[in-house]
């Protein structure tokens, strides 16, 4: 090996000793407070964030630790390292599937560290060190190298940074030396051949858990769940206020503690959630059925479109920024014409329902919707009536239906808001742009 460079390896640990110092500054931040005991965990945390240390007593345990993205202990604690497979898998390598799976963590993945409980942290910590970034080239690739400049900034005894390196080196290898499963692991046998009394025909499947791809999803649901935008989301909702964040519900979600009192014994980054792990709901869509009836005994269909939940929630929403006093830009005007077009995007859901009833049903003497909303909503049922009669069916509705729409809206807004012909005039023509489009789409449809 060649003698080092003193100024790059000087350099090297300078990159690691800010690494650790951001680390270290991280793990403080976490503990405050004035009392003994938040003084003696800031105490803990600045004596175990000391890079000699850290390396040195890394190296000596390193071996009892496996780096991994899909570990077993998460399946069941028993297993140790050196006798089950676990896997440190490349999501970018990975094929991509029309499914949610490790590959989605591509461009970002967190490494977990299993094995032994009392050193998972200390590994993770270390692995986390080797991964800091010199010249383009992680410090781990460095040592796997034998660059003597990374060697050296490991300690300033030579034959020591030469025994720590070779022991870092290895720290994302395997610990089990053969692929192997445990008694106490799941396993599952697939068939892969034609008969199924063949035993022969089938693979044996052990699956592990996706531990990387479980803390990705535990970190977007702390966000979702848990970020000052989400607090403050869901007071605009419950202020009926404008709020640009999307709030995200996980409903009826079970939490799965793994590892009980010691969730460090299955890993750190198990850890690092508590031992929380979130399923999700498998059950199948439970749907609320719409009861649909006849548009009878009423002149106007927007009598029954008006009570519909995404309609109310709608004209609220539409009501609030209005009421807001938006300043008058395009900004604003792009907001209030997409919030319209949404409110007619619900009034053709709404006519497409109605669409579903039993033709005819309009021409009963009990219906007394105007004729334009009789062709729209039940066009099958006026046209047979048309032929029957020998009456000329109009070749459209939507310009008479965007303007009932224009009507409607106004006398939605105008209580407190004033509202004219100007306002009307441009909700039917967005509506009707839109009743245009579905038109077009129906006629020419395949």
């Amino acid at each position: 090996m060649s003698p080092p460079d003193i100024h790059r390896s000087s350099a090297i640990r300078s990159a690691l000793n800010g690494h650790v110092v951001r680390r270290m500054n991280e793990a403080l931040s976490k503990s405050a407070g004035t009392d003994a005991a938040a003084e003696n965990e800031r105490k803990k945390q600045r004596d175990f964030f000391q890079l000699a240390s850290l390396i040195g007593s890394g190296a000596d345990c390193v071996g009892q630790i496996q780096m991994a993205t899909h570990i077993v202990k998460g399946i069941h604690p028993d297993p140790k390292v050196k006798v089950a497979s676990n896997l440190n898998v490349d999501p970018i390598r990975l094929p991509g599937l029309p499914l949610v799976g490790s590959h989605v963590l591509a461009h970002s993945c967190d490494v977990d560290a299993t094995g032994n409980g009392a050193f998972n942290k200390k590994i993770f910590e270390v692995f986390l060190l080797l991964m800091t970034e010199f010249e383009g080239v992680n410090i781990l690739e460095l040592l796997k190298r034998g660059d003597p400049d990374a060697v050296a900034a490991l300690s300033n005894t030579p034959a020591q940074a030469v025994q720590w390196a070779s022991a870092l080196a290895d720290i994302d290898a395997p610990r089990c030396a053969r692929t192997a499963s445990h008694t106490n692991a799941k396993q599952i046998y697939w068939l892969v051949g034609n008969d199924p009394h063949d035993d022969v025909g089938y693979h044996l499947l052990a699956p592990l858990y996706p531990t990387s791809l479980v803390h990705r999803f535990y970190q977007k649901l702390q966000h979702d769940q848990f970020s000052d935008a989400t607090k403050a989301g869901r007071l605009a909702r419950k202020s009926s206020e404008i709020s640009d964040h999307v709030l995200h519900d996980y409903p009826n979600m079970a939490v799965q503690k793994l590892g009980g009192t010691k969730p460090q014994n299955i890993s750190r980054l198990n850890s690092e959630r508590r031992g929380d792990n979130y399923l999700l709901a498998s059950l199948p869509p439970r749907w609320k059925s719409i009861d649909l009836k006849p548009m009878l005994n009423t002149d106007s269909m927007f009598h029954g479109f008006a009570r519909r939940p995404d309609v109310k929630q709608g004209v609220r929403t539409l009501l609030a920024f209005l009421k807001s006093d938006p300043a008058a830009n395009v900004a604003t005007r792009e907001r209030r014409d997409a919030l319209v077009t949404e409110l007619v995007g619900e009034l053709l859901v709404f006519g497409a329902e109605v669409r579903t009833l039993p033709p005819g049903w309009s021409q009963s003497p009990d219906c007394h919707l105007s004729a334009a909303e009789k062709h729209w909503l039940d066009p099958d049922g006026v046209a047979t009536a048309a032929e029957q009669s020998g009456q000329a069916l109009p070749a459209s509705s939507a310009e008479q239906i965007s303007q009932a729409f224009g009507r409607w809206l106004n006398r939605e807004m105008r209580d407190p808001l004033p509202m004219g012909d100007p306002e009307y005039l441009h909700w039917c023509a967005l509506a009707q742009a839109e009743l245009n489009a579905e038109e077009w789409e129906v006629n020419h449809a395949a």
